[in-house]
């Protein structure tokens, strides 16, 4: 017996063998071939910014999205010789923004990277005094 179930944001379909073996009945749209976002990556060939583009993880519609089009864009049409040097106030404003909202933009744990850091420096100073000491007593 076919039926479906729903665990929080999971729907669960259980199908039986017969369910599988009927034709689909679904009917497939087709493509619009002038789709301008249709498969054209981040950048447009038109060389524009696809906002649309899985590949921005929806930045560009957050809460922080208008700050997040504006540094990017600034830095995608930054003509500077050390490219997107001239954006910093527009990823600083993003920046603050995400800060805003830690839930949506989580940041790294500073004392998590630290930590990590300080204990691959150590690992070989502690290892090479400890070799010193046994070699001059």
């Amino acid at each position: 017996m076919s039926y479906c179930r729903q665990e929080g944001k999971d729907k669960i379909i259980f199908v039986t063998k017969e369910d599988h073996e009927t034709p689909s009945s679904a009917e497939l749209v087709a493509d619009d071939p002038d789709d301008p976002y249709e498969e054209q990556g981040l950048i447009l060939p038109n060389g524009d910014i696809n906002w649309n583009c899985p590949c921005l993880g929806g930045m560009a519609s957050g809460p922080c999205g208008e700050q997040f089009k504006s540094a990017f864009s600034c830095f995608h049409y930054s003509t500077e010789e050390i490219k997107g040097s001239d954006c910093v106030d527009q990823f600083r404003a993003m920046q603050e923004c995400m800060q805003k909202y830690p839930d949506l933009y989580p940041q790294e744990d500073e004392n998590e990277e630290e930590k990590s850091s300080k204990d691959l420096e150590a690992t070989p100073v502690e290892d090479s005094v400890a070799k010193e000491e046994k070699g001059s007593s």
